[in-house]
C-alpha cells in the first residue's frame, strides 16, 4: 500500500512537472531529463509511469485542461437560445482573460498552436467535443431549421475566434488595443459586445434563411 502511494505521487510529480515544462518550451525542445529533474524522479519514470514522452505530453494536456478550463454553466431550465449563447460567451471570455489562474493550459495551447504535433488530436476531441456539440445546438437553435452545416460551422468559427483573440494577446497588448486597464468590468463589457455581435449576425443570417 505504501509503495502504491508513493507511486501515485511520483507519477503526479512527474504530469505537473510536464505541464510546466511542457509550458515553457513546448512539446520539441522540452526534455524528459528536465521534466524529471523538476519532478524530483530518475528519468526512467517518464516510460515507466507513461511509456513514452508523447504519451506524457497527451496526459499533461488533460491535466492542464480539467484544472485549468472552468466547466460550461448549466442551461436554466427556462433559459433562451440568446441567452444560453450568453452564458457561453461569458465563461469564455472570462476564461481566455484570466492569464492568473488559467496559465499552465494557455501556455500549452499557445505553444501547440504555434508548433503543433498532432500528438493532442484525440484527446482535444475527448475535451472539446462536448463543448462544441453544445454551442453547435444553440447556434442551430437560434438560426432554425433551415439552417445547413455550413451556416453552423462558419457561426461557430466566427464566435470562437472573437473570444479566442483575447487569448492570442498578451495582458498588456490587449489594454494597449483598448486604451485601458482589463479590469473585471472591461472584461464584461467584452463580453457583452462580443454576445451582441454575434446575435446580430446570426440574427441576420436566419432573416436571409427565410427570404
Amino acid at each position: 500500500m505504501v509503495q502504491v502511494k508513493r507511486a501515485k505521487k511520483s507519477r503526479s510529480r512527474v504530469l505537473d512537472a510536464a505541464c510546466k515544462v511542457f509550458g515553457k518550451k513546448g512539446y520539441r525542445d522540452a526534455r524528459i531529463a528536465d521534466i524529471c529533474r523538476q519532478a524530483g524522479t530518475n528519468v526512467a519514470a517518464v516510460n515507466y509511469y507513461f511509456g513514452s514522452k508523447a504519451a506524457l505530453y497527451a496526459e499533461a494536456w488533460k491535466q492542464a485542461f480539467e484544472k485549468d478550463i472552468v466547466p460550461d454553466p448549466p442551461d436554466a431550465a427556462d433559459a433562451t437560445p440568446e441567452e444560453r449563447l450568453c452564458a457561453r460567451i461569458h465563461a469564455l471570455v472570462r476564461k481566455f482573460c484570466d492569464r492568473g489562474t488559467g496559465g499552465q493550459f494557455t501556455r500549452m495551447y499557445l505553444m501547440e498552436l504555434a508548433n503543433p504535433t498532432g500528438l493532442i488530436d484525440d484527446s482535444w476531441r475527448e475535451l472539446i467535443e462536448p463543448r462544441r456539440r453544445h454551442l453547435i445546438g444553440i447556434i442551430r437553435d437560434l438560426i432554425g431549421p433551415a439552417a445547413t452545416d455550413e451556416d453552423i460551422w462558419f457561426c461557430e468559427l466566427s464566435i470562437i475566434n472573437q473570444c479566442r483573440a483575447l487569448l492570442m494577446l498578451n495582458r498588456s497588448d490587449l489594454e494597449y488595443l483598448v486604451q485601458q486597464p482589463l479590469t473585471p468590468v472591461l472584461i464584461q463589457r467584452l463580453a457583452d459586445h462580443i454576445t451582441h455581435f454575434s446575435l446580430a449576425g446570426i440574427h441576420a443570417m436566419r432573416t436571409k434563411k427565410k427570404t
